[in-house]
């Protein structure tokens, strides 16, 4: 047992990683990679020495799944709100809407976005436009 866990300590920079929820879009990503990875590596196989590791990471991928999903009738403001905090993003993340003075009116809804910015934010989050307008 002790050179297991030595092996695990060495590697467990690499591990960790792998074993925590998602945070954001991009760590799902890398969590859907991970499943893929391992389930193609023999662990849908129940006896499998990966199986448990499939199942974990499944979890992990289904949790992020289910977390609060944006509604279909969010306004411009709930749609950005909603796609900051999956994305791990701050005000001053998004200098293609303006100062953070001008995020601040748009996610408080006290201004409404203009057809440019709505085409910025489409693109940086492949998105429809028509989300935010």
């Amino acid at each position: 047992m002790n050179a297991q866990i030595k092996t695990a300590i060495q590697h467990w920079g690499y591990v960790a990683p792998l074993l925590q929820p998602a945070r954001n879009a991009k760590e799902y990503a890398q969590l859907v990679k991970a499943l893929d990875t391992a389930i193609d590596a023999g662990g849908a196989d129940e006896k499998h020495p990966l199986a448990r590791l499939v199942a974990y990471l499944g979890d992990l991928v289904a949790k992020y799944e289910s977390k609060d999903k944006m509604p279909k009738a969010a306004t411009g403001a709930e749609a950005l709100r909603y796609l900051m905090q999956h994305n791990g993003l701050r005000q001053i993340d998004l200098p293609e809407l303006g100062s953070q003075g001008v995020v601040s009116e748009l996610l408080s809804g006290h201004r409404e976005f203009n057809a440019r910015q709505a085409k910025e934010l489409a693109g940086r989050f492949d998105v429809s436009a028509a989300m935010f307008l």
